[in-house]
């Protein structure tokens, strides 16, 4: 993932918004804010999202429309969330939201500590998991260069103590006359 990727927070109330920046800071990671889910939705679908924290209820299109929308669309289907509410625990709430995908449910007040910790691990895991992902897609463009050119290319292996392996297809008779 791009390492310009950031945490989009999203409440309606600037206080709010203010006291989870605050939170979030000493991260270092970029920052992104909304103060409604259309334009939590808006910044999700332009990219570079790397996680949302996203209150609940907000006026107009709310925090659980916003992750339900952002689950059919593959380009954002797999963006960690975390919901923040200061309703309290609610049952259904929590059995919507864990239904949906949401990584965590937290309760307002937050618990600075608490958050960063979640944050950092959520951020850091879905940037590994998209660079991987890169890397795949790399990775499976080299192995179709290379079949184009050859039938079963010799693939290298990612530890280079390993040798170097015949592409699949190779013929158990090629594999005898290779061994002797």
């Amino acid at each position: 993932m791009p390492s310009d990727a950031r945490i989009l927070i999203v409440d309606d109330h600037e206080d709010t918004l203010y006291a989870l920046e605050s939170t979030l800071a000493p991260l270092g990671y970029r920052l992104g804010r909304a103060t409604s889910g259309d334009e939590a939705l808006k910044q999700v679908l332009r990219g570079l999202v790397g996680l949302l924290l996203l209150d609940v209820r907000m006026p107009g299109v709310s925090g659980l429309d916003v992750v339900r929308y952002m689950r059919r669309v593959e380009q954002t289907q797999h963006i960690p969330v975390i919901l923040l509410t200061g309703f309290g625990a609610d049952h259904e709430l929590t059995t919507t939201a864990f239904a949906l995908g949401v990584a965590d449910l937290v309760m307002k007040p937050v618990d600075p500590w608490a958050l960063r910790t979640k944050v950092r691990y959520l951020f850091d895991a879905h940037q590994r998991h998209r660079a991987l992902e890169h890397e795949v897609r790399e990775l499976r463009a080299l192995v179709k260069d290379h079949g184009e050119a050859d039938e079963h290319p010799a693939l290298p292996h990612p530890d280079g103590r390993v040798p170097i392996q015949r592409g699949q297809g190779a013929h158990t008779g090629e594999l005898e006359q290779d061994r002797t």
